[in-house]
């Protein structure tokens, strides 16, 4: 798609993994489309995943202790004084129109090189404002895929599989850091078991992903529950309006994974996006 700008930012070590051959095809589908795309390769970069006072340079304006690192990160980027190393990962980000995150499922999380780069490069002001949250967000004409891969069979993941749910697992990662800074989020890309999966099979997922990502940008967002139908204030606590909870009660689902509100959890929420 001409005039569109991706970003792949990648956290697996070893070039000769299924996650960079993913990136690598993510890559030449989008450029074939004609976007322009950019990559983060984490471990090629030596990307700092630790936070630190390093990276508000000139020190804190606060004398008052403890150091609020999400204040302070915040007040330097907005003076633009922010370690150079983020400040060059918001400048790529800044500029995408597409976010695709590829990396290996490690202990039902993200690799802790990327958990370090959400908690460095999305600071207070420019990722996020508790003024405008989720849908209201500073991203919120941006969408952003997770692509990743799991050491056990998609069996294990479901409602009945020894691992849990994976609508719960992806939960905190793509409402809680994603669209909490207003991305519109697209259904995850999950190759399954990929360390025991035959090459003819390897093939067939990275062709699957390339034709996948000829039209990604047409996609369906998932589906979370809007800022409007929450009381936004300290006194209401930002729960769910009384008249909204009423209307909801005759439902056999619950709203989302996170606002189920006692009930059965929306199938595929978190996977797949709603139907019409």
């Amino acid at each position: 798609m001409a005039g569109r700008r991706a970003l792949v930012v990648l956290a697996h070590p070893e070039r000769t993994s299924f996650n960079h051959a993913m990136k690598e095809a993510a890559v030449e589908a989008l450029q074939r489309q004609g976007w322009t795309v950019a990559v983060s390769d984490l471990y090629a970069m030596r990307f700092n995943p630790v936070l630190s006072r390093d990276d508000v340079p000139g020190g804190p304006r606060e004398a008052a202790e403890p150091f609020n690192y999400a204040a302070e990160a915040g007040r330097a980027w907005k003076e633009g004084r922010l370690s150079g190393d983020i400040v060059a990962e918001q400048k790529k980000l800044e500029a995408a129109d597409l976010v695709i995150f590829q990396f290996p499922l490690q202990w039902f999380g993200v690799p802790a090189i990327l958990k370090g780069w959400y908690d460095r490069v999305l600071t207070q002001g420019f990722a996020y404002s508790y003024a405008a949250m989720y849908e209201q967000g500073p991203f919120q004409n941006k969408k952003a895929v997770l692509s990743f891969t799991t050491g056990g069979m998609g069996s294990m993941y479901s409602p009945e599989g020894i691992n849990g749910d994976i609508n719960i697992l992806l939960w905190p990662l793509q409402s809680g850091t994603l669209h909490f800074c207003g991305f519109q989020i697209l259904a995850p890309q999950i190759a399954f078991s990929i360390a025991h999966t035959p090459p003819e099979t390897r093939s067939q997922i990275l062709e699957g992903w390339k034709k996948r990502l000829a039209t990604i940008w047409d996609e369906k967002p998932l589906t979370f529950a809007p800022s409007s139908i929450f009381d936004l204030s300290f006194p209401g606590g930002f729960l769910l309006k009384k008249e909204v909870e009423e209307q909801l009660q005759d439902r056999k689902y619950g709203l989302t994974v996170g606002q189920h509100l006692g009930k059965p959890l929306p199938p595929d929420n978190q996977v797949k996006a709603q139907k019409e």
